[in-house]
């Protein structure tokens, strides 16, 4: 019986760091850039896009291809950089929990 009672005081502890993961996650701002950081997009870790930077040397109007493959570009690179954030952030609050190999929080 103790052992279920530990195991309920374990899960109410992680289902609480959980939720102050989650806030944080909201904090923690990554930036991802293209063309030589030409192009900059700034997104928080939950991947909620703050802000584009541009540099004014693209904004040539018979290169508007190139400006929308490199926003294209800088935005996967923030989002990539957004989720290696908070799996940094998840295996930091997991770790020490008897976890099965490949599983992942949240379910």
């Amino acid at each position: 019986m103790r052992d279920i009672m530990g195991l309920m005081k374990q899960a109410q502890a992680m289902q609480e760091k959980m939720a102050s993961l989650q806030e944080e996650l909201d904090t923690v701002e990554v930036t991802g850039a293209a063309g030589g950081d030409a192009v900059q997009v700034t997104m928080t870790a939950k991947g909620q896009t703050r802000s584009v930077r541009i540099d004014p040397s693209l904004m040539v109007a018979d290169e508007r291809e190139i400006l929308e493959d490199l926003l294209v570009a800088a935005l996967n690179d923030a989002r990539g950089k957004a989720e290696q954030a908070a799996q940094e952030r998840m295996a930091e609050l997991t770790k020490g929990l008897p976890l099965p190999p490949g599983m992942k929080l949240p379910f």
